[in-house]
């Protein structure tokens, strides 16, 4: 695996490293140790799949607080979308700052979310599918969102929005995450 950090601290794109031969190829996804060794948290407590029939679906921005922060390795393995992380550590250098990435099934590319980031995705395709592997568990109490058009951060999404559901067009404006002490 290659591991390419983004303009945000921690945040990093994972491309795969082909063998190829006349079946086809061969990749590694994910491995514990390769991970660790970039300083990646490897664990995975969840997968989950998310299956959208229509271009221009807008999901997130979703995050969860502690006790239940996680990361996310996130790939699109059908169609393409246009992935949006959002920088929530108050204390990195890269707070408040969004980055996003197209991720395709042709790219195979796979995007690390850190823990408190929140997280969202466009859908670029009809029919496109797109795969977590989440490092805790969901607890909905801990769970929290950030609105798709917060001026706070400024995201230029690619298309109009065609889908989006209710929650997520009902989160309040940009406040600061507030850590349980």
């Amino acid at each position: 695996m290659l591991f390419t950090e983004t303009p945000l601290k921690g945040a990093f794109l994972i491309d795969i490293e082909q063998r190829q031969d006349t079946r086809g190829f061969f990749a590694r996804t994910f491995c514990q140790k390769e991970f660790s060794a970039h300083g990646l948290k490897p664990t995975i407590a969840q997968c989950n799949v998310a299956f959208n029939h229509n271009s221009g679906t807008l999901r997130g921005m979703h995050y969860q607080v502690a006790p239940a922060t996680e990361v996310k390795l996130v790939r699109c393995t059908h169609g393409a979308i246009y992935d949006v992380i959002i920088d929530l550590r108050p204390e990195s250098p890269t707070y408040k700052l969004h980055f996003g990435v197209e991720l395709t099934a042709q790219n195979r590319r796979a995007l690390y979310v850190p823990e408190m980031f929140a997280h969202g995705y466009q859908t670029l395709t009809d029919d496109a599918e797109v795969v977590y592997q989440m490092s805790e568990f969901y607890a909905p109490d801990y769970q929290r969102g950030l609105r798709y058009d917060d001026p706070a951060f400024g995201i230029e999404w690619p298309l109009p929005i065609s889908e989006i559901s209710e929650k997520d067009t009902c989160w309040s404006p940009f406040e600061p995450v507030l850590q349980p002490v």
